[in-house]
């Protein structure tokens, strides 16, 4: 298995950092973990450019790191058929938007989790809150020894005011939190789908519940919270500025073309076709010149009218 370094998207093997990940390359780390990409394509030409001959038979060039590897392709069709395979920057995003999906996903399941526990609650609240009044004296001298004041906690506090809550009023508060829940779930089936609706209700939502999350913060500092700010300003940014999303830096024309161009299958193609308008543009010899002949062998006219003789009045003037 031969590695051509110069196909690879700038980045790949060198990201400026020091040590193991100094040569760390996104591609072929997928392609250790799912396999070499290889595609024959249908049209005999660009066929013949992903492919090279060796002792052992025939090797496929890799559209996703560049690499050739010997054997049959993993698959065959017309090139516009050929599977989506991602590379360079596209392939970072998709890390980026999966890690943000399962944050998404994690944070949607515990929003549903505590909404059916919510709703719920209303028919156990005297069992609870005679569990809850009997278990929290038991953990005050622990919380004494500690330093921590359970009147002044947040959970505490939390569930003291459940309690108090009216079944009107704590039926509205569940169903606010599942319907936050559905709306996180939703973020993260279209950033695992990587799909540019799903970038666009991830950005929607979150920017809305940014204010609060600040609003928070100022109440009270705590590390969860400086966390979850953190991570949903870089989602914020990172989406607008890499998927180009609401037209920024061109939009999704400019973003299709960012893609393309890091297509290896697509680059082939285009430097196929400008091999053909080369040809088709190129300009012939001129041949030696014959006596008696309007100009010379070889030579077109008009690019598609050859050389003809003089007239036989005008020979040999």
């Amino acid at each position: 298995m031969r590695l051509d370094k110069s196909v690879l998207p700038s980045g790949s093997y060198r990201l400026g950092m020091q040590g193991p990940w100094r040569r760390f390359s996104w591609e072929l780390r997928s392609c250790g973990l799912h396999g070499h990409a290889t595609y024959a394509p249908d049209e005999a030409e660009l066929a013949a450019r992903l492919q090279v001959g060796t002792p052992s038979g025939s090797a496929w060039r890799c559209l996703r790191c560049g690499a050739y590897v010997a054997g049959s392709p993993r698959g065959s069709g017309p090139a516009d058929e050929a599977p989506r395979v991602l590379r360079g920057r596209a392939l970072r995003d998709a890390f980026v938007l999966r890690f943000l999906a399962i944050e998404r996903g994690v944070r949607g399941l515990l929003l549903v989790a505590l909404a059916c526990g919510l709703w719920r609650f209303d028919d156990a609240r005297t069992a609870l809150q005679s569990v809850f009044d009997s278990y929290l004296p038991a953990l005050r001298p622990i919380a004494d020894r500690l330093g921590v004041d359970l009147a002044e906690t947040g959970p505490v506090n939390a569930i003291e005011q459940l309690f108090t809550m009216r079944e009107s009023t704590l039926l509205l508060v569940a169903l606010g939190v599942l319907a936050y829940g559905a709306l996180e779930l939703t973020e993260a089936v279209g950033l695992w789908l990587m799909r540019r609706w799903g970038e666009y209700v991830a950005v929607v939502g979150t920017a809305l519940f940014i204010p609060l999350e600040v609003h928070e913060l100022l109440v009270k500092v705590t590390w969860l919270r400086v966390a979850a700010l953190v991570v949903n300003v870089f989602a914020v940014v990172y989406l607008l500025w890499t998927k180009r999303l609401f037209g920024l830096r061109g939009g999704h024309a400019a973003f299709l073309a960012e893609r393309r161009n890091e297509s290896l299958l697509e680059i082939e193609q285009a430097a196929a076709q400008a091999e053909h308008a080369g040809d088709a543009y190129r300009p012939q010899r001129p041949g030696p010149a014959i006596p008696g002949v309007r100009g010379n062998v070889g030579q077109v006219e008009g690019g598609e009218r050859a050389a003809q003789p003089a007239a036989p009045g005008n020979a040999g003037r």
